[in-house]
């Protein structure tokens, strides 16, 4: 059985998911091979995997190979153009942090934007992510600079 594209498309989402909490940095920029990362207003911040690969390493606190996170997308609505070889998903996401020292619980939420493209052997790729941060908890373990909501 194939899978169809909405089912591809909520797969990729997933795999984002699981590269950020593996801190498989390099294997998480190459979803985004041919795309680029924005804030919620279209402000590119990185694209490329060299770029996306370096960022998500200089800003993400490890603890043994790992960030010590979960990430959870959750409600994708995803909209395919089968004729044009694009789809874009609108979700919402939210990110658990916990260690010994540090008790289990969200840390960030917000919502996601994302454009995608049929690559040339026809797998899903992340052409765009638009990042919108909604709620912000205690960051201090996750990243190595200060996020405040305006």
């Amino acid at each position: 059985m194939t899978a169809t594209a909405h089912e591809e498309i909520r797969n990729l989402l997933g795999r984002y998911c699981e590269r950020m909490d593996a801190g498989d940095f390099a294997g998480l920029a190459a979803l985004f091979a041919d795309g680029r990362l924005a804030d919620d207003a279209g402000n590119v911040f990185a694209s490329g995997t060299e770029q996306m690969q370096a960022m998500w390493e200089s800003q993400t606190k490890m603890y043994d190979g790992s960030p010590r996170t979960r990430h959870i997308t959750a409600n994708p609505v995803i909209d395919v153009d089968e004729t044009a070889g694009t789809a874009t998903s609108s979700s919402s996401y939210v990110v658990f942090q916990g260690m010994a020292d540090f008790a289990f619980q969200p840390i960030v939420s917000g919502r996601y934007a994302d454009r995608f493209a049929r690559d040339s052997d026809g797998r899903w790729r992340f052409i765009e992510r638009r990042y919108a941060v909604d709620h912000v908890g205690d960051l201090s373990h996750h990243l190595k600079f200060d996020v405040r909501l305006s």
